[in-house]
Formats: structure tokens, C-alpha cells, sequence
């Protein structure tokens, strides 16, 4: 796997070197480790348990909401099949791809240009006993080296800011059979509120990453053969994650920055579900 610019180079490095309690912690409840955000109502009584048992009670919510991230994002791949392989295009460590196997039994592989990631992931393979179903690739997503219309589903869950558009979207074409499903669910900046805002831009260097505007997804997907079939805006339904997040011990110091991103309309946070013509 060929690393091809200082910028994915630095990227590497930063998830090389991450090991942020609200990733691994939250990942403990279950050893379902994921690297993305939550959705859907909280409980928010876990803000009033017992001092002895608030915090862990507020992990096992946070890690509940990130799970029905997941899912919902799963929920969207189609009719997949046991024979069926399928693409989780920056996997971290792991966790969307080991939920989709169980969910669907199929093949899926995993590719991340962090080897810390990928070998993390496949050590939570095996000791799970789907490393015969469940591989993890230190490849860039870019230019992944798979064979053309190999998958029948590809997704990125919260990883498209990391690259150029149409650059991905190239690729992920390239691999899915005709009639595939591509799935993202992504933070985007709201092209009606103008450039990326301060907040957006705050995001952006905390995460070493390039947010894109909402209309750059819809424009490289008609120019890859790839037509939406589903777009939801999630942006009030992760605002109760954030809330949560930001009165838990591992919170690192963002989480007000996307909840003013997000109540001042200048960042949004979609699903956004295409087919391959």
C-alpha cells in the first residue's frame, strides 16, 4: 500500500498514535470498537446515577447511541446476502465491519491506512472467530487494489473527509457491482450558510481532516455513476450524543464546538444511501 501525500502521511500518524479513552472506553462495554458519533434519543437519567456508577453508566449510553449509528447505517446497505462481499472504507477498528458480518454472515473487508488500526481490528477478528469472514487491509481507499465489481456494498462511516471526493467515489465506483449500494453517513458544511464557519474550521484542525460542503457529495457521485436513493439529515438526532458526550468524563474538549456547528446550521450530518448504474 503505497501512502501518496505528506497530508495522508500525517494522517496515518495521527490514528497511528490515537488512543482516545472516548473511542477505547466506549469500545470496552462491548468490544465493539467504532471511531464515529451516536444517534437517537439519550437517557439522560445516567446524568443523575449514583456518583460511584455515573460515569460507567454514561459510557454504556454513549456506546448504546454509536451502536444505533451503526445500525442505521447497516440498514441502509440493501438486500445483502451470506455469499455477498461487502467494503468498510476506513474501518478503524473494526467495529461497523464486525457488526456487519454478524448482522449479514458475508464476507467484508476492512481498509485503513493506519497499520495500528488494522492490526487492532483483525486481533478483534480473531478473538471474536470471524477472521475467516472478517479481514482488515492497511490499503488507501483511494486506490485500494481489489478487483472491479469485487462488492456488493461499500460504506464510509464518518472517513470522507479524509479525501478527495471524486477521487473515492472513483474508486468505490470501480468496485461495485452494478446495482450496488453505497452508503455514507458523514459531517458536511451547509453550502446555504456560505464557506466552512469557524466552528466547522475548529473541527477540521482538531481532526486533521477536510470537511466538505453538502453539494460536493452530490456532484461527485453523478460524475461516478452513483445515484442517491436515500438522504437523511441526522443533525437533530446526534445533538442528544453531544450533550451527553460533553458531561462525560472522556470528553475531549470538542464537543461544544459541533454542538454550536450544528445549532447554527452551518455543519450538517447525513446519511446519504446511492446506487451503482
Amino acid at each position: 500500500m503505497t501512502i501518496v501525500s505528506n497530508y495522508q502521511n500525517d494522517v496515518a500518524n495521527y490514528w497511528n498514535a490515537e488512543r482516545n479513552p472516548v473511542n477505547l472506553r466506549l469500545g470496552d462495554v462491548s468490544g465493539i470498537y467504532h471511531h464515529h458519533y451516536g444517534i437517537g434519543e439519550a437517557d439522560r437519567s445516567v446524568l443523575d446515577a449514583a456518583p460511584e456508577i455515573r460515569e460507567e453508566a454514561i459510557i454504556t449510553e454513549l456506546h448504546r447511541l454509536e451502536n444505533a449509528q451503526a445500525n442505521l447505517l447497516l440498514s441502509h446497505l440493501g438486500g445483502i446476502r451470506p455469499a455477498h462481499r461487502l467494503m468498510d472504507a476506513g474501518s478503524g477498528r473494526g467495529g461497523s465491519s464486525i457488526m456487519a458480518n454478524a448482522a449479514f454472515g458475508c464476507q467484508v473487508d476492512g481498509i485503513s491506512i493506519s497499520q495500528s488500526q488494522v492490526d487492532f481490528a483483525n486481533d478483534q477478528a480473531a478473538r471474536r472467530g470471524v477472521a475467516d469472514k472478517v479481514r482488515f487491509h492497511f490499503k488507501n481507499m483511494l486506490d485500494t487494489g481489489f478487483e472491479t465489481g469485487a462488492f456488493q456494498a461499500i460504506w464510509n462511516n464518518e472517513s470522507t473527509m479524509y479525501v478527495v471526493l471524486d477521487d473515492l467515489f472513483a474508486e468505490h465506483s470501480r468496485l461495485l457491482a452494478r446495482g450496488g449500494r453505497y452508503v455514507t453517513i458523514t459531517g458536511c458544511y451547509n453550502d446555504v450558510y456560505g464557506l466552512p464557519s469557524k466552528a466547522v474550521s475548529a473541527i477540521n484542525a482538531h481532526y486533521v481532516c477536510d470537511i466538505h460542503p453538502r453539494s460536493a457529495y452530490f456532484r461527485a457521485m453523478a460524475a461516478n455513476r452513483l445515484v442517491p436513493a436515500s438522504v437523511i439529515d441526522l443533525t437533530a438526532d446526534t445533538i442528544p450524543y453531544w450533550e451527553l458526550r460533553r458531561n462525560a468524563a472522556v470528553a475531549t474538549g470538542i464537543e461544544d464546538t459541533f454542538l454550536e456547528a450544528y445549532r447554527d446550521g452551518s455543519f450538517q450530518y447525513l446519511l446519504i444511501a446511492a446506487d451503482r448504474v
